[in-house]
C-alpha cells in the first residue's frame, strides 16, 4: 500500500475510535454507555454510506468532479479515481488520436481497401479509393454482401475461398481497359482485408520490356550470324599471330548467339499463357537424351548416373521439358569440379494427405538432378530464378552460362503447373527438383524401355 492510502487509513481509523470513545465518554456521563455508543456506531455507518452514494454517483454521472481537499480514506479514494479517470481519458484521446490517424493513411491510399466481415462477407468499412476503382458507394454500401455489391466482378467463388484465395488479375468490368489486382488479406479473425489496385500501367510496361527485349534479340540475330560466318570463313593457319584472337572471338560470338536465343526462348515463354503442343513424352528416351548430352558436355570428366523408378510417363511439351531439363544438366555439370558426380533421377513424389488424414491415391513425379558441385549459398536461393541473377560473376563467365537457364526453367514449369524446387549446401552440391502434378502423369505404354539404364549405350 502507498504511504499516503496507508496513513489517510490510518488516519480513518483514528478518527473513528476518537468517535467511539466520545460517544462511551458521553454515556457514562449521562449513565446509558452503551445505547450512546450504539447511536455514534450507526451515526459513522450511515456516513459512511453517505460517503458511498456520493461517490457512486460521481461514477454514473461520467461528470468531472475536483476531488475535495482532505486526508481520510474516502478524500483519498476519490483522489485516486480522479487520476484514474484523467489516465483513462489521456490513453482513449491518445487511441482515437492513433485511429485517425490510420483512418486518413487508409483513406488517402491509391489501393482500394475495403474491410469485410468474415462470416457474413458483409461491408464495413472503404476507403476513398473504393469510389473509384469498385464504384462502391457511402454510405449506402457500409454493411452490404461484398458479392452483391462487385456482382460484375463475379468474386463468389473467388471469397468462397477465404484465406486459401490466390492474388486474382480481372478486367475493370467498368473500364475495359484497365486491369485489377486483388488480394484477400485475413488480419483477424472476424475480418478481412479487400485489396484493389490498379495495375493497368505495370502490365504495359512488362509488355513494354517483353517486346523490347524480344525485338532487341531478334535484330540482332542477323549482325551476329554475319559475324559468325566471317569468322569461320578465317583460316588461323594462314596467320598463326592471329588464331588466339580469332578463338576468343568465334567464343565470345558463341556465347552472345546462345545469349539472345535464350533470351527469344524466355519472350516466347513469358508471353504465352499455355501450351501450343502436347503430347506424351516417354520418359526413357528422354532420359537417354539428357544422358547422352550429359556425356558430351562433360566429357568424361564426371560421372553420369541416371536413375528411373517412376516407371511412368510425362503429358506436355516434349520441346519445352526438355530444354528446362537440358538446362539443369547442364548447370550441373558446368558448376561440378572434375571427378564429381551428377545423377539424373525420375522417381513418384511423396504421396500427399486428404483433408481427412487418408492418402490421396494419385501422386505426382519428380525429375531430380543432383550434383556435387561448389553449392549454393542459403541468401541466394530465393533469387536464383531470377533473370541474370548469379551467385559468382567470375564462375559463371569462366563456364560460359548466359544467367537465363533457370529463369527458363522456372517459366515451362509453370506452364506445365510444375513447381521447381531447390536444395544447396555449399561445398556439398545442389539438388533441382521438378515436381509435376498427378494430372501430368500418364502410365508407360513401353514396359521394355522401363530400365534406363539397360537401354542406354
Amino acid at each position: 500500500m502507498p504511504p499516503r492510502a496507508r496513513s489517510a487509513w490510518f488516519r480513518t481509523l483514528g478518527q473513528l475510535g476518537l468517535a467511539l470513545a466520545a460517544a462511551a465518554l458521553l454515556g457514562l456521563l449521562i449513565g446509558h454507555p452503551w445505547p450512546v455508543i450504539t447511536a455514534a456506531a450507526l451515526g459513522v455507518v450511515a456516513w459512511h454510506y453517505w460517503r458511498l452514494r456520493k461517490l457512486l454517483m460521481r461514477l454514473t454521472a461520467r461528470q468531472r468532479h475536483t476531488p475535495p481537499l482532505g486526508e481520510g480514506t474516502w478524500n483519498e479514494l476519490d483522489r485516486l479515481l480522479h487520476r484514474g479517470q484523467q489516465e483513462m481519458r489521456g490513453r482513449k484521446r491518445r487511441l482515437i488520436e492513433m485511429l485517425r490517424a490510420y483512418r486518413a493513411a487508409a483513406a488517402a491510399l491509391p489501393d482500394a481497401i475495403v474491410v469485410v466481415e468474415r462470416n457474413s462477407q458483409r461491408i464495413q468499412w472503404f476507403n476513398e479509393a473504393a469510389l473509384g476503382l469498385l464504384h462502391l458507394r457511402y454510405p449506402q454500401d457500409i454493411g452490404a454482401p461484398l458479392a452483391n455489391r462487385l456482382h460484375p466482378l463475379q468474386l463468389s467463388h473467388w471469397l468462397a475461398a477465404g484465406r486459401n484465395a490466390d492474388p486474382l488479375e480481372v478486367t475493370s468490368p467498368w473500364n475495359s481497359s484497365a486491369t485489377l489486382s486483388l488480394r484477400l488479406i485475413p488480419y483477424s479473425e472476424n475480418l478481412w482485408l479487400l485489396v484493389a489496385r490498379d495495375v493497368t500501367r505495370l502490365l504495359q510496361l512488362e509488355q513494354m520490356r517483353r517486346d523490347f527485349v524480344a525485338n532487341v534479340s531478334h535484330e540482332l540475330r542477323t549482325p551476329l550470324t554475319v559475324v559468325h560466318g566471317y569468322l569461320d570463313m578465317l583460316d588461323p593457319t594462314e596467320h598463326p599471330d592471329w588464331a588466339p584472337m580469332l578463338a576468343e572471338m568465334q567464343r565470345q560470338s558463341q556465347r552472345m548467339t546462345q545469349l539472345v536465343e535464350d533470351l527469344l526462348t524466355l519472350s516466347r515463354l513469358e508471353s504465352a499463357d499455355h501450351l501450343a503442343h502436347e503430347e506424351v513424352i516417354a520418359m526413357p528416351s528422354m532420359l537417354n537424351t539428357l544422358r547422352r548430352e550429359a556425356l558430351a558436355l562433360s566429357q568424361n570428366r564426371h560421372e553420369i548416373t541416371v536413375e528411373d523408378s517412376a516407371g511412368v510417363d510425362l503429358f506436355g511439351s516434349n520441346k519445352e521439358l526438355h530444354s528446362a531439363f537440358s538446362n539443369l544438366v547442364s548447370n550441373a555439370i558446368r558448376y561440378t569440379p572434375a571427378g564429381g558426380h551428377i545423377t539424373i533421377r525420375l522417381r513418384n513424389d511423396r504421396p500427399e494427405r486428404l483433408n481427412s488424414g487418408a492418402l490421396a491415391k494419385k501422386t505426382g513425379v519428380v525429375l531430380e538432378v543432383a550434383d556435387t558441385g561448389y553449392g549454393i549459398p542459403t541468401a541466394h536461393l530465393p533469387r536464383i530464378t531470377e533473370r541474370f541473377y548469379r551467385v559468382s560473376n567470375s564462375r559463371s563467365r569462366e563456364s560460359g552460362g548466359t544467367g537465363l537457364g533457370l529463369s527458363i526453367v522456372k517459366h515451362v514449369l509453370n506452364l506445365h503447373q510444375a513447381r521447381l524446387d531447390i536444395a544447396s549446401e555449399v561445398g556439398r552440391g545442389s539438388t533441382f527438383s521438378c515436381h509435376f502434378g498427378a494430372d501430368r502423369v500418364r502410365p508407360r505404354e513401353s514396359l521394355d524401355a522401363f530400365d534406363v539404364r539397360a537401354a542406354l549405350p
